[in-house]
C-alpha cells in the first residue's frame, strides 16, 4: 500500500509589482491566496472566491483576471500587478485619483479590483461611452452601488494621459 501525499508542492517563480519572487505552494493554491496568504498584499480583496463578484481583479501579462480563478502554479514566469503595484511613492496612478476625485467608492471593499479592473478596461479601449464602460466593467460588483461614480471616474481617467 503506497502512503503518497495527496498533493504535491510546486515552486513558482514570478515578478509581482516589478520584484522577482519564488514561492513554493500546493499545486491547489490560487493566485489569489498566493498573493495573500503568502506574499501579504492584501489589497486584493477575496468576495466570492468563485470568480463572480471581481474584487480579487489583478493584472496577469497585462491581462485583468480573477486571481481566485488561477492557479498559482500557472503563472510560472509571470508578471503580476495588484492595486499595490500601480502607485509609485510620489503619487497615485491616475485611474486611482479619479476614484478619490468622483468619489467613486463607499465602504473601499470592492474599490482595489474596481481600479485594476478600470485600467484593463482603458488599456483595451472600451471607454467610448458610458454603457461600454458599464458593460465593460460589469464583471466587478459594488454592493453599495456607486456604479455612477465609478463610471465616471473610468470616464474622467480615460481622457487624460498616462
Amino acid at each position: 500500500m503506497s502512503h503518497e501525499p495527496l498533493t504535491s508542492e510546486v515552486t513558482v517563480t514570478l515578478r509581482v509589482n516589478g520584484t522577482t519572487t519564488q514561492v513554493t505552494c500546493d499545486t491547489r493554491t490560487t493566485l489569489l491566496d498566493l498573493l495573500r496568504e503568502r506574499l501579504r498584499l492584501t489589497g486584493t480583496k477575496k468576495g466570492c472566491n468563485r470568480g463572480e463578484c471581481g474584487a480579487c481583479t489583478v493584472h496577469l501579462d497585462g491581462r485583468r483576471v480573477n486571481a481566485c480563478m488561477v492557479l498559482a502554479a500557472s503563472t510560472d514566469h509571470a508578471e503580476v500587478t495588484t492595486i499595490e503595484g500601480l502607485a509609485t511613492e510620489q503619487e497615485l496612478h491616475p485611474v486611482q485619483q479619479a476614484f478619490i476625485d468622483a468619489d467613486a467608492f463607499q465602504c473601499g471593499f470592492c474599490t482595489p479590483g474596481q481600479i485594476m479592473s478600470a485600467v484593463g478596461c482603458i488599456k483595451e479601449g472600451h471607454t467610448g461611452s458610458n454603457d461600454e464602460i458599464r458593460e465593460w466593467m460589469s464583471g466587478n460588483i459594488c454592493r453599495c452601488s456607486a456604479y455612477p461614480q465609478i463610471a465616471a471616474a473610468v470616464e474622467a481617467a480615460a481622457g487624460k494621459e498616462w
